[in-house]
């Protein structure tokens, strides 16, 4: 296995396993996903999204070239308020891994590389939502030493 990184021109790669993902969140959440969304649209969406300039994406592909997982992060410049210092944050947006390769290291060197260039690139900060049904996201955060520090609730009409 290495790790790739995934250029927007590419980003078709990412539809299967994204796809996976999100049928993960509209199986729990159904009031907050459009189910089965059309590969086109998720290429083309994630096209737009990895042409962004602090928007990055690295996979895990196999000798053979088949992709493993994947991971979307954001570095942002966050300016110093009256309450907290400025920072770089690495935000970890999507990770994803196909099923027969789970719990078997793809998701932890996928965080570390994107940590590796994170920190590179000036980073001090490396931060992740996951929703609260998602104890396979949630077990690889804190494995990576990474602790909640917010909860948030919404309601929808």
């Amino acid at each position: 296995m290495k790790i790739i990184e995934v250029p927007a021109t590419d980003a078709e790669r990412l539809v299967p396993l994204l796809q996976d993902l999100h049928a993960l969140h509209v199986a729990y959440q159904p009031e907050r996903h459009i189910p089965a969304p059309g590969s086109d649209g998720l290429a083309g969406w994630l096209q737009g999204w990895l042409g962004a300039e602090t928007i990055f994406a690295l996979a895990a592909e196999s000798t053979q070239g088949t992709l493993l997982g994947y991971l979307i992060y954001e570095l942002q410049d966050r300016p110093a308020l009256p309450l907290r210092p400025a920072e770089t944050r690495a935000m970890l947006h999507h990770i994803s891994v196909t099923g027969a390769w789970r719990r078997m290291g793809v998701g932890k060197a996928l965080v570390e590389a994107m940590k590796a260039r994170a920190l590179d690139a000036g980073a001090t900060v490396i931060a992740a939502t996951y929703a609260p049904f998602n104890t396979a996201s949630a077990a690889l955060m804190k494995g990576m030493g990474m602790e909640p520090v917010l909860t948030m609730a919404e309601w929808r009409a």
